[in-house]
C-alpha cells in the first residue's frame, strides 16, 4: 500500500472530503504509525550506533530516531566488549549513591527519554555500542515501506482510528475499527516475537574479546 493508496481508501471509508480534514490526512497517518511502532517492536525497525563516552561522564545521549533499548554494550581500550545489564534508574541510584564511583561499566538504565545513566561511571574512555528500535522514515514522506507493504490492515485501520477520532465520528465505528487494528497488530507482534527472542545478550552480561 502506497501513500497514495491509504489515502484514498481513509477518504472512501470516511466519505470526508472537506479541506481541514483533508489537510490533517498526514498527521492522521503518522500517529498511526507511531502507534504501532512503540506497540510493536519490529525487527526491521532496529539499528546499532556506536558513541564515545568520556572518562568520569556516566550519561550517554540517546539517538534522536530511538524508541527503545535492545541492548547496549562497551568496548575498552584492549578491544574487550561487555554487554551492560539493563537496571530501573532506582537500582542505579540505590546501589551507586556515591556518583563518582568509578570503574568499569557494569549496568544501565533510562535516566530520562533522551538519556542513559551508567554505573559504575566510567573510570577511562569507551565506546558504546547501542543496539535499539528505532522510528522509520514515515509513509507520508517514503511514498511507501515496509510496514505498509507488509500488514496493510495495520496502517488502515490505525489511520481510521485517528481520523475518526478527529471527525468525533460514531464511537461504535471507532471502536469497530480500533478492534482491527488490534487484530493486525497481533500479527506484528507475532513476527516481532518470532525474531526478538531474548537471549543472553539482552538479559546479562558477558564480556567478549574481540580480534
Amino acid at each position: 500500500m502506497t501513500y497514495a493508496e491509504l489515502i484514498a481508501s481513509v477518504q472512501t471509508y470516511t466519505q470526508n472530503s472537506e479541506a481541514t480534514f483533508v489537510a490533517e490526512l498526514p498527521t492522521f497517518v503518522k500517529q498511526a504509525e507511531d502507534r504501532i511502532y512503540h506497540l510493536a517492536q519490529l525487527p526491521f525497525a532496529r539499528k546499532s550506533q556506536e558513541g564515545a563516552l568520556t572518562a568520569s561522564t556516566r550519561f550517554l545521549s540517546a539517538p534522536d530516531d530511538f524508541i527503545s533499548v535492545f541492548s547496549l554494550a562497551v568496548t575498552d581500550a584492549s578491544n574487550d566488549y561487555w554487554f551492560l545489564m539493563n537496571k530501573d534508574v532506582n537500582f542505579i541510584r540505590e546501589a551507586f549513591r556515591a556518583t563518582g564511583t568509578e570503574g568499569q561499566p557494569r549496568y544501565y538504565a533510562m535516566w530520562d527519554e533522551d538519556t542513559f545513566v551508567l554505573a559504575p561511571t566510567p573510570a577511562a574512555g569507551l565506546t558504546a555500542t547501542l543496539h535499539y528500535f528505532y522510528k522509520p522514515e514515515s509513509l507520508v514522506t517514503a511514498s511507501t515501506t515496509w510496514l505498509a507493504t507488509e500488514n496493510e490492515a495495520a496502517m488502515l485501520y490505525g489511520t481510521l482510528v485517528e481520523a475518526y477520532t478527529f471527525m468525533k465520528g460514531e464511537q461504535d465505528l471507532i471502536q469497530l475499527y480500533d478492534a482491527k487494528f488490534k487484530e493486525a497488530l497481533v500479527k506484528l507482534k507475532e513476527l516481532a516475537d518470532g525474531k526478538n527472542r531474548q537471549d543472553a545478550y539482552r538479559s546479562g552480561q558477558t564480556r567478549v574479546g574481540v580480534n
